[in-house]
C-alpha cells in the first residue's frame, strides 16, 4: 500500500489463520547474531500479525540429527541424545531471553518426525517417486566411517575455487556429489587418504517428475529473484538430479523402515520437523493438525536464510506435493550477516554468540537495530557496531523514550500523577499519528521493517518539536494546566509510538502499558485516547549505550591468537572527532592550511567506502556557525540520516538541495559536534568554496541505492 493510500482507519482486517515456521538450528552449536537475523524478523511479523487479531502460530524446533552431532558426542564421551538435550536448553532460553516468542519450539528427534517422515517417505516409494541405486562415497579410515557432504572439504571441480563443502560450491553455486570433488579430504581429521567406496542400496529421490511441477509452483511461492535464479537449471536441456535421501550406518537419526542400516538424511528430516513440532503443538492444544496444515484456507510461510534456498523450493515442495501434503504459501528468503562489513570472526571478536551479547546489552536494542535494517530482499546486512550504538542512542533513547521520560516524570513529580486533557495542536497531531497506521500496517505486512521505522521516528520527529515549542518546562510555572495539556498530549503521541514498536520491541510495550495501566495493546489500540487519568511511575525503558559495552562484548568474544595482538578497538569505542563535514582544515588562526598530498593509501582502502544514495529531506542553516549547512537525509530503507557539512559558502539558500538525490559517504563514523551528531559526508566538488557543488544522481536510482 502506498503512502497515499493511508486513511486514519486502524481497525484490523478479516481475520486469517497462519502458520509460521522459521529454518531449524543445528543442535552442534550456540545461537549466534548472525542467527538472530532470522529469528527476531519472524518474530517481528508473527507478533504484528498477533495485534491484528490473526491467528498465527509460530513453530520451530532443534535440527537433531546428522553425523556432526554423532562424532561431537562420542569425541565428548556422552550420548547424542544427552547432547541435544543440553543444546535444546541453551536455544531455548537464549530465544527466549531475546523475546522470541514461539508458539512451540519442540525437537526433529521426536516421535512425530519419525511418524511424518516414514509416512512421506512411504507414499514417496508408492509414487515411484524413489530410485534404488548404488554410489560412490568416502570413506574416511581414521574416523571409520562414511562422510556426510558437510564433512568433506576439496576444490571445486567446476570453478577451482579451494575448500568448498562436499555438496556445492559457495563461489560458483555448483552442485555435485563429495566424489567429485578434487584434494577431498576429512573436515574432522584432516585425513586426505579418503577412499572411494562403491555403496549399494542407496534410495533417490527423484526430483526431475517435479520439474513441470516446480517451474509454475516457484513464480507463485517465492520472490521474483529467487525464482528467477534457481529457474535457471530449468532448461530444455538440463535435467534436475535425483536426490540422495539416505545415509549409512554409522547415523545418528531415524533408521528407513524396509531399508535396514539405511537412514534417513538429516536434509529430509529437517523441514519435516516443521509438521512434527505443529502436530506436537496441536496434540497439546486439542487442534487437529490437518485443520492447519492440509486446509487450503491456511497461510503457511517459511522463513529461511539464502544459504538452504535449494532444500526449501525445490527439494521440500516437491517432495510435499508427491506426498498429498499442503506446501508452503510463501518461502520467505533473507541475506546473511556481516560485522563492520565483514564476515563474523572470532579473531576481531565479531563472532559474537546471543548469550555474550546478553552479558552485556539489552535485546531490545538489537532487536530495535536489525529492524532498521531489515526489509524484505535477499541483501546481506551489517551490523556497524558505531551505527548500532548512535542509532539506538539517538533514536530510541533520544528521540522516542524521552517523549516518555520528559513526559511522565514532569507529571509525576511536578502534576498529582494525572493527565489532564489534549489541547488542540495535539488532537490534530495524534490524528495525524493515527492517519499513518495503514502505511505502517502495511510495512510490517511487507516484512520492511526498515520503512515501518522511518515512518515511526517521523511521527516522533514531529511530537518532539511540538513538545519543545510548548516549552512545558516554562508553562509548568506560570500555568500548570497548559502544561498539563501539552504533557498529556505528549504522553497521547508517545503511547501511539510504543503501539507501533510492539512487534519490535515487546518488553518496553509492556512497560509502557505498565505506565498507562492498560491491556496488553491491540493494532485497535491506537483508536483510543487517554483523557483525565492518572499515570503510573515512570520505569526506565532504554538507556544509552556505552561504548565500553560494546567494547566489552567484543572483547569477551575475541579469541586469541597465539602471539599475536588483540587488534583495534572496535569501530564504537574509537575518541570521536569534531570537525567531520568541513571541507577545510583551518589552522589555529583560522586560515586554511597550505595544500599537500596525505600519504598514500591502498586501493583496498577506498573499497571500504560505501557510497550511496540520499534524498534531501530538508537542508538549512546552523545558528552561530558561518560555515555549516544541516542536512536530514533519506536513505529509504536505510532510515534517515543527519549530516553537517561545510558548504554554507556555495549556498547560501541551502533549501534548494531539498529533494534532490545527493552522494553520501554512508559508513563514516558519526563524530560528535557543537550542534549535534553528524552522520555522515555529503559529497561535493569544485575548486573550493563558494564553487563547490554537491554531487547529484542521474534518474533511476532511488535512496539507499549504492553508487559505483
Amino acid at each position: 500500500m502506498s503512502d497515499s493510500a493511508a486513511s486514519t482507519t486502524v481497525r484490523s482486517d478479516r481475520p486469517r489463520r497462519i502458520v509460521v515456521t522459521s529454518a531449524l538450528p543445528y543442535a552442534n552449536g550456540d545461537i549466534h547474531l548472525g542467527h538472530l537475523v532470522e529469528y527476531l524478523q519472524t518474530d517481528f511479523w508473527v507478533r504484528f500479525q498477533k495485534m491484528r487479531g490473526h491467528e498465527c502460530t509460530y513453530v520451530c524446533a532443534d535440527d537433531t540429527h546428522g553425523t556432526p552431532i554423532m562424532i561431537r558426542a562420542r569425541k565428548e564421551g556422552r550420548s547424542p541424545e544427552d547432547l541435544i538435550a543440553e543444546s535444546w536448553r541453551r536455544h531455548t532460553r537464549d530465544f527466549a531471553d531475546f523475546q522470541i516468542a514461539f508458539d512451540n519450539y519442540y525437537s526433529t528427534n521426536s516421535p512425530e518426525n519419525r511418524a511424518f517422515c516414514e509416512d512421506i517417505f512411504s507414499k514417496l516409494e508408492a509414487a515411484g517417486a524413489i530410485i534404488d541405486e548404488s554410489v560412490v562415497q568416502l570413506w574416511c579410515p581414521q574416523c571409520g566411517m562414511f562422510l556426510p557432504d558437510r564433512l568433506v572439504r576439496g576444490t571445486c571441480p567446476s570453478c577451482g575455487a579451494t575448500e568448498q563443502y562436499g555438496d556445492g560450491c559457495e563461489r560458483c553455486s555448483t552442485t555435485y556429489k563429495p566424489a567429485d570433488l578434487k584434494d577431498a579430504h576429512c573436515f574432522t581429521c584432516g585425513c586426505h587418504d579418503l577412499e572411494r567406496r562403491e555403496v549399494p542400496g542407496h534410495l533417490f529421490f527423484d526430483l526431475a517428475q517435479f520439474k513441470e511441477y516446480l517451474r509454475s509452483w516457484l513464480p507463485e511461492h517465492t520472490s521474483a529473484d529467487i525464482a528467477k535464479k534457481l529457474l535457471e537449471w530449468f532448461g530444455e536441456d538440463q535435467t534436475l538430479l535425483p536426490w540422495d535421501v539416505t545415509r549409512d550406518a554409522p547415523y545418528f537419526g531415524f533408521e528407513i523402515p524396509g531399508h535396514p542400516g539405511k537412514y534417513f538424511y538429516v536434509w529430509l528430516d529437517a523441514p519435516v520437523g516443521y509438521l512434527a513440532s505443529l502436530k506436537n503443538w496441536c496434540d497439546k492444544n486439542g487442534r487437529d493438525f490437518a485443520d492447519l496444515w492440509q486446509n487450503p484456507d491456511v497461510e503457511r510461510y517459511h522463513f529461511i536464510g539464502k544459504d538452504i534456498v535449494r532444500f526449501h523450493c525445490l527439494f521440500w515442495p516437491a517432495m510435499l506435493h508427491a506426498a498429498g501434503y499442503q506446501g508452503p504459501t510463501k518461502v520467505f528468503v533473507h541475506g546473511f550477516l556481516t560485522v563492520d562489513g565483514e564476515k563474523m570472526s572470532k579473531a576481531r571478536g565479531t563472532f559474537i554468540n546471543a548469550r555474550t551479547y546478553l552479558d552485556h546489552l539489552d535485546p531490545a536494542y538489537l532487536r530495535y537495530y536489525y529492524a532498521c535494517k531489515l526489509n524484505r530482499s535477499t541483501d546481506d546486512i551489517d551490523l556497524n557496531l558505531a551505527d548500532f550504538a548512535q542509532r539506538v542512542n539517538s533514536d530510541l533513547v533520544g528521540k522516542i523514550t524521552n517523549l516518555a521520560s520528559r513526559g511522565a516524570q514532569m507529571l509525576h513529580k511536578r502534576l498529582d500523577c494525572r493527565m489532564g486533557e489534549l489541547d488542540d495542536a495535539f488532537r490534530a497531531e495524534l490524528d495525524h499519528a493515527r492517519s499513518r497506521a495503514d502505511a505502517i500496517a502495511a510495512a510490517y505486512e511487507d516484512r520492511d521493517f526498515a520503512r515501518a521505522l522511518v515512518e515511526i521516528r517521523a511521527l516522533a520527529d514531529r511530537a518532539n518539536q511540538l513538545f519543545d515549542a510548548a516549552a512545558p518546562w516554562k508553562t509548568i510555572k506560570t500555568d500548570p494546566e497548559a502544561a498539563r495539556r501539552t504533557l498529556t498530549g505528549t504522553l497521547n503521541l508517545f503511547r501511539a509510538l510504543a503501539i507501533y514498536l510492539k512487534p519490535i520491541l515487546p518488553v518496553y510495550a509492556e512497560k509502557v502499558e505498565k505506565l498507562f495501566g492498560e491491556a496488553p495493546y491491540t493494532w485497535d489500540s491506537l483508536a483510543d485516547t487517554l483523557e483525565n487519568r492518572p499515570v503510573g511511575a515512570y520505569e526506565y525503558l532504554a538507556q544509552r549505550i556505552e561504548p565500553e559495552k560494546i567494547e566489552a562484548m567484543v572483547a569477551a568474544s575475541r579469541e586469541s591468537l597465539p602471539g599475536a595482538p588483540l587488534g583495534p578497538l572496535p569501530v564504537a569505542s574509537r575518541p570521536l572527532s569534531v570537525t567531520q563535514g568541513i571541507s577545510e582544515p583551518e589552522t589555529g588562526n583560522g586560515k586554511p592550511e597550505t595544500p599537500s598530498l596525505k600519504p598514500e593509501i591502498a586501493f583496498g582502502d577506498f573499497d571500504k567506502i560505501d557510497l550511496r544514495v540520499a534524498r534531501v529531506v530538508e537542508a538549512g542553516l546552523v545558528e552561530g556557525s558561518d560555515k555549516l549547512v544541516r542536512f536530514k537525509l533519506s536513505l529509504g530503507p536505510l532510515g534517515e540520516r543527519q549530516i553537517f557539512s561545510g558548504i554554507r559558502a556555495s549556498y547560501p539558500d541551502p533549501s534548494v538541495l531539498v529533494g534532490k538525490d545527493i552522494v553520501i559517504v554512508a559508513n563514516l563514523a558519526p563524530r560528535k559536534m557543537r550542534f549535534g551528531v553528524s552522520e555522515g559526508m555529503v559529497l561535493s566538488a569544485g575548486a573550493d568554496n563558494p564553487s563547490l557543488s554537491v554531487l547529484t544522481t542521474v534518474s533511476g536510482v532511488a535512496p539507499g541505492d549504492p553508487v559505483a
